[in-house]
This record gives C-alpha cells, sequence and structure tokens, in this order.
C-alpha cells in the first residue's frame, strides 16, 4: 500500500525540485494572474502572491480554481501577522512566506501544516525561527549580504535550510545554489516584463532561471 504523503512535505518538495519561487507585486489581480501563467508555462509554478496584492486573497483563490495542483503551487507573500495567514490559508494558500518572523504565524501555520517561511537577516532571528518551526528560512533582503553569506550561516548552522530573496538576478543565482540554498525566490528580475505588457518575457526568463538552477546543482 502506497503511503500518501502529507500536504506540507509535498508543497515543500515541489519548491525545491524546481529552485525558484516567484514572487508577484502587481498592479491588479487581473496582472497578478497573466503573471503567474507566463511563470508556470517557464516551468516555474511555485507562484507567491504578496499580499501588497489588492485582493491578494481573491487572487489566490481565483488561481487555485484555474490551475490543478499540480501545475501550480501558489503561496502567500509579505504576511506580516497569523491573521492575514489564516486569511490567505482559508483562500487556498499552500505556504505563507514573511518579510519576518512572526511567532504567532509560526504556530498557526503548525497548527494548520501550512509551510512557513520568515524572513530573517541575523543568526539569531533564523535560530529563533527554526526552533519555531519555520520550514525554510527566507535570507532577506539577500542583496545586503549577496550570495556569499549562505556559507557564512551555514558554517555555524549547517542544518539551516535558505532560501534568499531579494538581490538574485540570472547572472547570480547559480551561485546562491551552489553556496547552498534550496530554492531562491525571485521577483523583478523575473517578473519585469509586465510592467510593459510583456509576458512571453516572463516565460523566457522563467525558463533560464530553471536552467541555472539546474545547471548549478550538477556541479
Amino acid at each position: 500500500m502506497k503511503m500518501k504523503m502529507i500536504p506540507k512535505i509535498e508543497t515543500l518538495q515541489k519548491i525545491t525540485n524546481v529552485g525558484v519561487v516567484a514572487v508577484v507585486r502587481a498592479e491588479s489581480a487581473e496582472q497578478a494572474e497573466k503573471i503567474a501563467q507566463a511563470c508556470i508555462n517557464g516551468g516555474v509554478p511555485a507562484i507567491e502572491i504578496t499580499f501588497t496584492v489588492p485582493g491578494a486573497a481573491d487572487v489566490i483563490k481565483s488561481l487555485k480554481e484555474k490551475f490543478s495542483k499540480e501545475e501550480l503551487i501558489v503561496g502567500a507573500g509579505t504576511v506580516l501577522d497569523s491573521e492575514t495567514a489564516r486569511i490567505a490559508i482559508l483562500a487556498g494558500a499552500e505556504y505563507i512566506v514573511s518579510p519576518c518572523f512572526n511567532l504567532e504565524t509560526a504556530k498557526l501555520c503548525n497548527r494548520y501544516q501550512v509551510a512557513y517561511m520568515p524572513g530573517c537577516m541575523t543568526i539569531t532571528e533564523i535560530v529563533h525561527a527554526m526552533e519555531a518551526g519555520a520550514d525554510i528560512i527566507k535570507v532577506f533582503p539577500g542583496s545586503v549580504y549577496g550570495s556569499s553569506v549562505i556559507k557564512a550561516i551555514k558554517g555555524p548552522l549547517p542544518q539551516a535550510v535558505l532560501m534568499p530573496t531579494g538581490g538574485v538576478s540570472l547572472d547570480n543565482v547559480g551561485q546562491w545554489i551552489k553556496n547552498g540554498c534550496v530554492a531562491v525566490g525571485v521577483g523583478g528580475e523575473l517578473t519585469g516584463g509586465a510592467k510593459t505588457g510583456n509576458y512571453d518575457q516572463i516565460t523566457e526568463t522563467a525558463k533560464q532561471f530553471v536552467s541555472k538552477v539546474k545547471e548549478a546543482r550538477e556541479i
């Protein structure tokens, strides 16, 4: 008899398999959906809808209705508190991403077995988040330190599961992965084409990110 995988574990596995999370900050729900479609077309099924997007919960709900669970892994970003996390989860979010660590959000995500990825900058923050059960530590903003910070963190904390957001580009994504990240979060460097309505560009960029992550893992 084949054992069924726990949904949270399955979500984390899917995200780490592709290695890229598309951080979607859009001006409207319609634009967010177009960006999501373009990313999926480019091989990036992990879509983080930030709660700076107007009607973010409705966007998440709409994406869940539009795409199958095999096509899309949708999460909520810029989640600052447990109240927002609960709204996101009820809308269908499969993982919760924050720019900072919040204990009550960690507890809520643990309660409902939803993956939690809080943003941390210091070793102390990272340890506190890990102790609270955070699944992946979002190294944020990654642009402050650069990819070399991953090896520095991994020195005392080899068990830390890390994903940078901010400062990740096609030029350096391979180094982030080689230094020990399980995945990367990418915003404007991936979704920038939306500003001019060039969604084909987003698809092409997504393909390049996926390719570079795969290449870095094979080295």
